[in-house]
């Protein structure tokens, strides 16, 4: 195992469903900043996009939450991302959970948000049976995993690949026991090093 050092400004990556939000609040809680959540950034009422209807305002928005100088991302929206905050991002960690898991898990949550009445973000509430309509590509979620699944895939291999993103680490979690195992080397090392959350100018902070 070699030493990892993820820095101070960190984005969790991966496709819906994959645990994004979940990770995210965990390291945010670790290390004791702030959890920045870009479907939060993103949702207005009635569920418009502000990326879709205004992506000036959107980046506006990122950069503006991405400000500050210790932070964890949830979310992709990789485009907006790269071109908001990922010239100062140190760490990229990619959850890559099998297509069958996700969407054994959208399904899951979408049934559960719809039976609670979850209030997402403040703004809207999700419906279950729009999911299942893979015709209606709009609405359903569950379309939209299937048919991105792979091109996001690419997608992330290509930008760990593109030297503009040399200084960002990506760190690719390809199971729920990987995600497990990282989150728990983590705590252990900050165990070790109970005066230090995230790690300043590159020092390591535990090994992966």
């Amino acid at each position: 195992m070699s030493v990892v050092s993820i820095g101070k400004r960190i984005q969790v990556m991966g496709n819906s469903c994959a645990g994004k939000s979940t990770l995210a609040t965990e390291l945010a809680e670790l290390f004791g900043v702030t959890c920045i959540d870009l479907d939060a950034l993103n949702w207005e009422p009635n569920w418009v996009s502000v990326a879709a209807t205004n992506p000036t305002e959107f980046k506006r928005r990122l950069r503006q939450a991405t400000a500050g100088e210790a932070w964890i991302v949830a979310g992709s929206y990789a485009k907006y991302s790269q071109d908001s905050f990922w010239e100062r991002l140190d760490t990229v960690i990619w959850i890559d959970l099998p297509l069958w898991q996700l969407v054994g898990r959208v399904l899951k949550r979408s049934w559960q948000r719809w039976r609670s009445k979850e209030l997402l973000w403040g703004t809207n509430y999700e419906k279950f049976w729009p999911q299942l309509m893979m015709w209606k590509k709009k609405e359903s979620l569950l379309y939209w995993i299937v048919t991105q699944y792979r091109p996001k895939n690419r997608a992330m291999l290509s930008y760990m690949m593109q030297p503009q993103w040399r200084h960002i680490r990506f760190i690719r979690l390809t199971s729920s026991q990987e995600v497990k195992l990282f989150m728990q080397t983590l705590r252990q090392s900050v165990r070790t090093q109970p005066t230090c959350s995230i790690p300043q100018n590159g020092e390591p902070l535990t090994k992966i």
